[in-house]
């Protein structure tokens, strides 16, 4: 099976209908420049955005665009950089999980509209999970797969060791799978979830 391979149309279609099942609306591109031209539209001035660490935010630009600051957003990974009081620092990161907008990505995506997310710290699941009112995640149509013991599979077999490389290339031992979150559906009614689908390969 190739992980790499972006699913079909019908495909694509049958998971944007369960998500908004599962109320998360799902919006489908073809590019990774569509993608991002998405994202500013959901984002208004002044709101405050924090994002996980997600190699699909760094190619479709925004982690550059999000830095280049001229967004009219409260950048609030920004805050935590510049912090340089320690206690101060670890502050800031544990509130930044109630950040407006918490912007990320996804490990696999199955066709019946269940979202996996893979964390070495779990450090992002907070806001995916309940505590930012506005989700939203970008992910490649190749993430797409039957069913959550595909997922898993996907997780564990083709995810975790391209990030363990990745970890170890900057530097680091390795990376690990901590946590993984199984999103099943939205019941909180002030939380908007958004899904972008990208008709591209990014992120893995």
């Amino acid at each position: 099976m190739s992980y790499e391979q972006i699913a079909s149309d019908e495909v694509i279609a049958k998971v944007v209908a369960a998500l908004k099942e599962r109320n998360v609306t799902a919006v489908v591109v073809d590019t990774k420049e569509q993608a991002l031209e998405e994202i500013k539209k959901l984002i208004p001035a002044g709101g405050s955005v924090m994002n996980g660490s997600s190699t699909t935010l760094n190619e479709i630009g925004f982690v550059d665009y999000l830095k280049a600051g001229e967004h009219g957003w409260d950048n609030v990974h920004k805050n935590i950089l510049e912090e340089k009081d320690a206690a101060k620092k670890e502050e800031l990161r544990k509130q930044s999980v109630l950040a407006d907008y918490f912007l990320g990505s996804v490990h696999a995506i199955t066709e019946a509209g269940q979202l996996l997310i893979a964390s070495a710290s779990g450090s992002q699941l907070p806001s995916y999970a309940f505590s930012s009112d506005n989700v939203i995640w970008v992910a490649s149509a190749n993430k797409i797969v039957a069913d959550r013991e595909a997922a898993f599979k996907r997780i564990e077999d083709y995810v975790f060791p391209l990030e363990n490389k990745r970890m170890q290339g900057v530097g680091y031992p390795g990376s690990t799978i901590g946590r993984v979150l199984v999103f099943e559906r939205e019941i909180m009614p002030n939380r908007h979830l958004t899904m972008i689908l990208v008709k591209e390969k990014l992120g893995y």
